[in-house]
This record gives C-alpha cells, sequence and structure tokens, in this order.
C-alpha cells in the first residue's frame, strides 16, 4: 500500500510539474489558431482549356480544396479507420496513448506516437516533428485548444486539404488526381483505403514509388474498415484484390505544355510569386480535342520525316561493367541524362546482333526487338557499319512500342528538326490550338510565338492582295517566263521556278496556284515592292521585318507562325484583322472573377483592312490552290470543297509552311531546323508541313458543314475568274494593270472585258 500510495504521489507531482511547465512557460507562447481558424491553404495555378480539361498546373504544392461536405464517406471512413476510429467521439485526445508516449519520452524508450487527427492537425499547422516532451506537450493543448475553436468536420477537413500525400500533393483530392487520375468521387473502395494508409508515412506508403509497401497498407486499411463495419466481407474481397493503375506524377488531361507555360508568364507577370499560391484558375480559349489533334499529328508526321532522312545512330555509348550491380547503376546514370520523349523511352543495348536486339529501359525492364522493329536502324547492325553509328552492348537508343501491338518495340530516334502548329478562330483570334515545338520538356522555346522565320511562298498570297488595289484580277495574264531573257534591265537576281518549269501566259489564280516565283515577282515589280511592304501591316505584319525589293515576293522576311495564321485569318473573315488572344477568364480560390475577356464574336467595321471583294477574290484564288495546286492533298484527303490555303518552301528547302483555314478556323503548320538548314532536296511545304495540318485539321472540321462565301457586290466572274466590276465596266479604264513586257515586247498583262 505504501509504495502504490508513493507512486501515486509522485505521479500527481510530475503531473503537476507538467501541468504547471505547459501553464507558466509553454502556453503564453503557444501560437494564434488563426492559421486553422481562417485557413488559407496554397493552392497551385491552374490552367484549363476552354472545355475545362487540366493541362497545366504550377507551384511548389499540388492542392485543391474540397469543403467536408464533397468529400465522399468511403474516403472518410477509410481514413479515419486507420489514423482515429473514435474520431468523433473524443475530445481530441487519446489519453492512454498519450500518456504512453510521454512517458516512453521521459523514460528514455522508444519514441511512440498516439495522434488522433486533430493533434495532427496541430502539429502540421504550428509544429516541427521533433519527438520532445515540450512539442508533445504542445500539441496536447494546441490540441483542445482547435477542438474548442473548430467542430469536428471542421477539423476533419482541414486535415484532409492539408496533409502531405508524396508526389508534392497535399490533401486527398490532389492525390486522386496525381496517383489515379481521378477526382474523389470516382474513387472506388480500393483506391480510398490506398490512398488513407499514406498519411502514417508518405514515402514508405507512396503507390507510386513503394507499390509493395502501400498494397500491404492499404490491406490494414481495408481489414479496418471491414471490422468497423465501413464495407462488407464480399466488398473486402473484391477491393483486396482489385488491381490499381498507378500514376507517376500529376496527369494532365491534354498535351499543351506551351500553351501552359505561355499563360503562366502572363499571370506571373501581374501578380508575382502570389501566382502559385492563390489558386487562380485560368480558363483559355483552347479545344481539348483540336489541341490533342494537333500535338499527335505534330510528332507523328515529325517523325515520318525523321524516318524517311535515315539513321542517325546511338545517342551515346558507355561501358557495360561486368558486376551485375554495377552495370545496373551504370544503365541507370546514363538513362537519366536521356529522358523518355513521351512515347520515346531512352534503353541501353545489352546484346546487339542483325536479327536481335537486346536493351534494358528506365524502369528496368528487358526488352527484345527484332524483325520489323529493326529495320530503321539495320545500317547500324551491319558488321562493317562505322564504330560511332553501330549498335553494340552499352549504346544508348530510343525505342518506341508499335501502334499495332504493344508487346513489339521498334528502334526509333529523337528528331533534330522541330515543328509548329497553331490554329485560331478566324472570326475573333481566339487560340483554338497550340503546340509550339515537338518536346516542351526537351526544348521550351515556343515556335508559334518565338520564332521568327522566312514565310516563303506562303507569302505570295499578300502581294497578290496589293495587286488586286493596283488593277489585277484573277484572270490577270502574266507571262511565265525567265526574268534572265529580260533585255529591258539587268538583273542581279535571277529568281527561277522551283521546277524551273515555265508554262507562258498563265492567269494570276493560276500562278498562285501552282506557286510559281517569276510571275510572282513580275506582279510585285510591276506594282512596286514599296507599295507592297506599306500594305502589309494590314494583316499584322512588322513592315521593318520584310525587306523592300523583289525578294519580298518570295517571302524572304520574318514571320511567325502566329502572326501568319493571323494574317490568313483575314482572308477567311472577309477583311477583317484579328490579334490572338488566349485567355478566356481568370478566377481566384473562391472563384470570383478576377478577368474576363471582352472580345466580340465578330469583328467590328472599324477593323475591316482590305476590302470585302479583296477578301472574296483572294480567297477564291486560295482555294483554288487546295483544288488544283500545290494544296491540292488538303482537299483529297479531308474530302471538303472549302479549304484555302497556302504551301511555302524557302530557299534551298529551309522552311516548309502551310497556311490555310476553313470553316472560320484556320491554322498554320511549320518544319524547320532551329540552326537553319535545307530540309532536303526533294522536301517542299507540301510534304513537310501540309500532313501536319491536315491530319489536325480532320479532328477540327469535323461535323463542321462546308461554309458557301456569300459574293460581296460589285464584283464579276470572268470566266470563273472574280475582278472588281469598276475594271471591267463598259467604257471605263478597263483592268488597270500596269505593263510588263518581256524580251519580245509583247504585252504580259491582257486586258479583259465582258
Amino acid at each position: 500500500m505504501k509504495w502504490l500510495l508513493s507512486l501515486a504521489a509522485l505521479i500527481a507531482v510530475v503531473c503537476g510539474a507538467l501541468l504547471a511547465f505547459a501553464l507558466l512557460v509553454l502556453a503564453p507562447d503557444l501560437p494564434s489558431l488563426d492559421a486553422v481558424t481562417d485557413y488559407k491553404p496554397k493552392i497551385p495555378l491552374r490552367i484549363y482549356t476552354a472545355d475545362n480539361a487540366l493541362i497545366g498546373e504550377f507551384g511548389e504544392e499540388h492542392r485543391d480544396f474540397v469543403p467536408i461536405k464533397e468529400i465522399p464517406d468511403v474516403l472518410k471512413n477509410a481514413l479515419l479507420a486507420i489514423e482515429d476510429s473514435r474520431f468523433y467521439e473524443h475530445g481530441g485526445i487519446d489519453f492512454i496513448g498519450v500518456t504512453r508516449a510521454v512517458l516512453s519520452d521521459v523514460t528514455g524508450g522508444v519514441k511512440q506516437g498516439a495522434s488522433t487527427i486533430t493533434m495532427q492537425v496541430a502539429r502540421n499547422f504550428f509544429l516541427t516533428r521533433e519527438r520532445t516532451l515540450s512539442r508533445k506537450l504542445k500539441e496536447v493543448m494546441l490540441s483542445y485548444r482547435i477542438e474548442t475553436a473548430l467542430s469536428k468536420d471542421q477539423i476533419l477537413e482541414l486535415y484532409m486539404n492539408q496533409i502531405y500525400l508524396g508526389q508534392r500533393t497535399h490533401g486527398f483530392s490532389s492525390a486522386a488526381r496525381t496517383y489515379f487520375g481521378k477526382s474523389l468521387k470516382e474513387l472506388s473502395i480500393a483506391e480510398a483505403a490506398m490512398l488513407g494508409g499514406i498519411p502514417q508515412n508518405p514515402a514508405r506508403h507512396n503507390p507510386a514509388v513503394n507499390p509493395q509497401r502501400a498494397k500491404q497498407r492499404q490491406i490494414l486499411v481495408l481489414k479496418s474498415m471491414r471490422r468497423l463495419g465501413h464495407i462488407t466481407d464480399a466488398q473486402f474481397e473484391q477491393a483486396s484484390n482489385e488491381q490499381l493503375h498507378i500514376n507517376s506524377s500529376l496527369q494532365f488531361e491534354s498535351h499543351a505544355a506551351y500553351v501552359a507555360e505561355t499563360v503562366r508568364q502572363s499571370i506571373f507577370e501581374q501578380y508575382k510569386e502570389e501566382t502559385y499560391t492563390m489558386g487562380i484558375k485560368v480558363y483559355t480559349t483552347i479545344n481539348k480535342a483540336e489541341q490533342e489533334a494537333a500535338y499527335e499529328s505534330l510528332r507523328r508526321n515529325v517523325m515520318a520525316y525523321d524516318q524517311r532522312h535515315g539513321y542517325r545512330g546511338p545517342e551515346a555509348f558507355i561501358e557495360l561493367p561486368g558486376d551485375e550491380d554495377e552495370r545496373d547503376d551504370a544503365i541507370d546514370e546514363v538513362l537519366l541524362k536521356h529522358p523518355a520523349s513521351d512515347l520515346l523511352f531512352a534503353a541501353v543495348v545489352t546484346e546487339a546482333n542483325p536479327k536481335l536486339v537486346k536493351a534494358e529501359l528506365a524502369t528496368g525492364e528487358s526488352i527484345q526487338i527484332s524483325g520489323d522493329g529493326l529495320r530503321f536502324a539495320n545500317a547500324a547492325l551491319q558488321a562493317k557499319a562505322n564504330r560511332d553509328l553501330k549498335l553494340r552492348p552499352g549504346a544508348v537508343i530510343r525505342v518506341m512500342q508499335d501502334s499495332k501491338s504493344k508487346a513489339r518495340w521498334q528502334i526509333s530516334q529523337l528528331p533534330e528538326v522541330d515543328a509548329a502548329y497553331v490554329s485560331l478562330n478566324a472570326q475573333d483570334g481566339s487560340y483554338r490550338s497550340l503546340v509550339g515545338g515537338f518536346d516542351f520538356n526537351r526544348k521550351k522555346f515556343n515556335h508559334v510565338s518565338s520564332a521568327w522565320r522566312q514565310p516563303g511562298s506562303s507569302m505570295k498570297p499578300f502581294i497578290y492582295s496589293a495587286a488586286l488595289e493596283k488593277g489585277f484580277f484573277a484572270g490577270s495574264m502574266i507571262n511565265d517566263s525567265p526574268l534572265s531573257a529580260d533585255t529591258n534591265e539587268s538583273l542581279r537576281w535571277d529568281p527561277r521556278n522551283d521546277d524551273d518549269k515555265y508554262d507562258g501566259p498563265i492567269s494570276m489564280q493560276t500562278a498562285l496556284a501552282q506557286s510559281k516565283n517569276v510571275v510572282s515577282v513580275k506582279i510585285l515589280k510591276a506594282i512596286g515592292a514599296s507599295y507592297a511592304r506599306d500594305y502589309l501591316p494590314r494583316f499584322g505584319f512588322e513592315a521593318a521585318k520584310h525587306p523592300v525589293n523583289l525578294t519580298l515576293a518570295l517571302g524572304t522576311g520574318s514571320v511567325t507562325p502566329v502572326q501568319l495564321a493571323a494574317a490568313y485569318a483575314v482572308f477567311a473573315n472577309g477583311g477583317y484583322q484579328v490579334s490572338p488572344w488566349l485567355i478566356q477568364k481568370v478566377t481566384d480560390g473562391r472563384g470570383k472573377i478576377m478577368f474576363e475577356a471582352k472580345v466580340p464574336a465578330v469583328a467590328p467595321e472599324e477593323a475591316r483592312v482590305i476590302d470585302a471583294r479583296n477578301a472574296y477574290i483572294m480567297d477564291s484564288m486560295l482555294r483554288e490552290v487546295t483544288r488544283s495546286g500545290t494544296g491540292a492533298a488538303a482537299s483529297q484527303r479531308l474530302g471538303r470543297h472549302d479549304l484555302a490555303g497556302k504551301t511555302g518552301t524557302t530557299s534551298d528547302a529551309m522552311d516548309g509552311w502551310f497556311a490555310g483555314y476553313a470553316s472560320n478556323i484556320v491554322a498554320v503548320a511549320w518544319m524547320g531546323y532551329d540552326d537553319p538548314k535545307s530540309l532536303g532536296g526533294r522536301e517542299f511545304g507540301a510534304t513537310l508541313a501540309l500532313p501536319i495540318w491536315i491530319d489536325s485539321m480532320r479532328t477540327a472540321l469535323a461535323g463542321k458543314p462546308e461554309v458557301i462565301r456569300a459574293t460581296p457586290e460589285n464584283v464579276v466572274s470572268i470566266d470563273g475568274k472574280w475582278s472588281y466590276a469598276e475594271y471591267q465596266a463598259e467604257g471605263g479604264n478597263g483592268v488597270k494593270a500596269l505593263d510588263i513586257e518581256d524580251s519580245l515586247g509583247e504585252r504580259l498583262l491582257k486586258l479583259f472585258k465582258p
């Protein structure tokens, strides 16, 4: 009895001392509860398409805030079953667990924890994770204060939105998107149990990093849920055996990295560092389906070009150590330097002969490549192959799975060439899709907005448009003959048609359809280079970036793809200049609108930059390009009659273009090397850029009716070719064209009258 009384007295003294220490020393230094009573979570910047697909997220923490009433019961039950099954019953403290932990700390025993949800909230918001007596007492005191200040639902809401769950994710909503690509309401019992098991140790129970331990923890959660009556035996069995598909990083709903980065820069200019914490949501004008089609088309056609021009050999070589562990380390190290590019994976060759290549991926998976999978790199497998080209053990190569059979692999390579694609709403200038390059993670340079390149023949329509104002019309006849035959003046520059073939007198419309260089130069010569260059700003071009000489006709100035798209929009919309814009709406963390674009659906009359008749005649000629000219593949493959556009190839095929439109969607595709060099003697805009445009526009135009353009007043058709009526009026001046004479002194512009 004396011993028990002595022990009781000792306990009373210790408790009294701890209470005094807590009240006199710790209590005055306890932080304010503002962080939990006025909770302001750090929510990242998120960027969406016009149809609400997430395309970008920027911030140190991946986090959503979801009100407790919107969190499904299955997830709450999973969490509480393993973390704090008596959460709604106790006052915030599990006395038995806390006493055990305190005594262990005092006596120097094994470190223990008995934290309730409330105690974890106190620790996560206000305290460090150090295991000391003073920290534990502060945690207890703060827990009491939190329980007094907030309801149980409010406490659980804080916890489920704040807790760290691995992979830079905070809160269960973000974790559900990161690991499973789902919203909370879409989670299965198995998935909810997997997430519920993470908080105890986010590193050990991270399903992306430690799937086996995460699975073991999930089973414990499911057993607790069954024991507490949250799930039945049948649900337990089904959830235990459910195969979960785990993502290793946050998955976006569309490939739009260049769009997201463009928006991020714009928002950061205004809000600086708060951009990444205040929960801003940006809704762009991008259409998800069109964006995906553009991304896939660009990559597929860049790869097709790259394959046409042969295998360049492995990306690197390493010596493979004889020791298996050392070999694995060497492979891991080199593959870290060669990250995957979407579905193009790096691999290290472990065995190689002309019939079979074995290689190891960064995942540790060993793959075998044979048959057709070796065809692209066949020359590199031959005994006589150059050592720098040869596939041998230690070679770092690129592989991809056969699109028809996921079980088969084939050798490929990262392309050196790059490309861009952009599409706009021709009526208001809003972006519909934007792909700034082959791989954003490899090269963040946005070719759509920042690559100033020579437009080549895609510039010709603007010269022709200027000529319409000087008396030309679609049927004006110009002699397609070499300028070097001109005896009236000496030309230092001797332009030629691409195929070096000349057709004699042809109509202006035919010349544009066939992209006749010499005819374009003669037209420019007639109207004057100064006039033509000063005419270009009507379409949004920068006059200073274009020469005041005859090379202007062949596109020797500089444009960006988006600038060219906006310029072609003038022809597409009937003569109005539009300014490309991307951000439709911006909201804050509470959903309040911070900005909303007020752009009219149709350009106002004051935005008119060319006569409606000029736009109509140019449209008719650009349609001929896709009907019978260099862009005919577009009409053939898309099966439409309202397509209009123009190919473009620069000198020595350093750039390939196609710019065109249909159904109020205007788009531009470009391909070229960042350090300009020839794309190949047999490559043109029609082989390089047009396939990208066709494959992208197939999705963009799906279900859209063909547009029949209304004929404006005061235009007349002469043998199916349009002209301003006054140029053909009886008793008028006829075609107000300037004469250009060839070496025979013939009139090369014929005057047509009804």
